[in-house]
């Protein structure tokens, strides 16, 4: 008897005391927050809470629904992660390829290239001025040369012509001396028949 008048006052008890269902499932509540409504308001059997299986059930779906929305937030937040990783992988593809561009512009800038040799501009333009440079300074000595050349072809044509004149005018003196010494022959010649004409 006293065992049915125990269980008796645990119905009513559990009853009167037990949380109403619209507490611990309505509101904008947290899982945490929800489960502690829960048990605050459940009624206490020694160690252990009683909890009507309707609040438990409607707890339980909460839950379940609430671990399905973050599934489904997560799946959402991964299909976005994937579209910006995407995005951000084609973002990076094209700016590697802009730098390439960039690094090809910025060689083309600062090389030339001459008879296949790829070449910094300024050491292209250090050899062009020292090419130059050595350029000049040998069209300088050809031209000296060319000068003394000239010079000594001119002194050896005035040395020639001189020597030809004077083999010249010695020439005509020989001639005028022969030609004296002849006639001179030739007077003596003939004085000397006329004496031997006369005698």
């Amino acid at each position: 008897m006293k065992w049915l008048f125990f269980v008796l006052f645990l119905f009513v008890a559990s009853a009167g005391f037990t949380q109403k269902p619209s507490d611990a499932l309505t509101g904008e509540h947290s899982l945490r927050e929800r489960f502690l409504i829960m048990k605050s308001k459940s009624q206490s059997y020694g160690a252990y809470k009683v909890i009507k299986e309707s609040t438990l059930d409607g707890v339980w779906k909460i839950n379940l629904d609430s671990i399905d929305a973050r599934k489904d937030a997560l799946v959402a937040a991964n299909g976005t992660i994937k579209n910006l990783q995407g995005q951000l992988d084609q973002k990076i593809a094209t700016l590697k390829e802009k730098e390439q561009s960039m690094a090809a512009i910025q060689h083309d800038s600062t090389h030339i290239e001459v008879l296949g040799i790829n070449m910094l501009k300024g050491t292209f333009i250090t050899v062009m001025a020292v090419t130059i440079a050595a350029l000049l300074l040998l069209l300088v000595l050809v031209v000296g040369r060319m000068k003394l050349q000239s010079n000594a072809l001119h002194e050896r044509s005035l040395a020639v012509s001189t020597l030809t004149n004077e083999y010249e005018d010695y020439k005509h003196r020989a001639m005028d001396k022969q030609t004296k010494l002849s006639r001179e022959l030739q007077d003596e010649r003939n004085k000397l028949q006329a004496m031997i004409r006369n005698s």
